[in-house]
């Protein structure tokens, strides 16, 4: 791109008269480790303990709403924690057993009554067709007596 020569003095008088750079601020010294020993009721994760450390801190069993809510928040995750584990431990009773050639599980893998009292489900269409059968007998010796 070339200039004419009243150009390239106006853009060299303009040059002059920008502002000067800011001069760029002192660091300000780093905040205090976060690694420093802190208070039990900012550490504690179990929520009866944590409850425990607020009254003990508390003169009047006042407690501030943001130690109200990490209380809540304990708790609920201890909830969920429990039930995390109940859904594992169904699983694991739930989870099918060793088979045998046939197809079917051995006697008394998964047959045992559930807490719900309810047996499982057929696993496969002849284990289906057997219990059907099965319950139709049943059925039938029940009309005859």
């Amino acid at each position: 791109m070339s200039f004419d020569a009243r150009s390239l003095e106006r853009l060299q008088q303009l040059g002059r008269s920008l502002p000067k750079p800011l001069p760029k601020p002192e660091a300000e010294p780093a905040p205090a480790p976060a690694s420093q020993q802190r208070h039990r009721v900012e550490t504690e994760t179990d929520p009866q303990a944590l409850f425990r450390e607020l009254m003990q801190v508390s003169p009047d069993g006042s407690v501030p709403p943001h130690l109200m809510d990490r209380l809540r928040q304990a708790e609920a995750d201890q909830q969920r924690q429990r039930q995390a584990e109940q859904r594992q431990a169904i699983q694991r009773q739930s989870s099918p057993g060793p088979t045998t050639a046939s197809g079917l599980q051995p006697r008394g893998a998964s047959n045992e009554l559930r807490p719900n009292r309810q047996r499982r489900s057929p696993a496969n269409s002849e284990e289906l067709e057997l219990y059907t059968a099965f319950q139709q007998l049943l059925l039938e010796g029940d009309e005859e007596d």
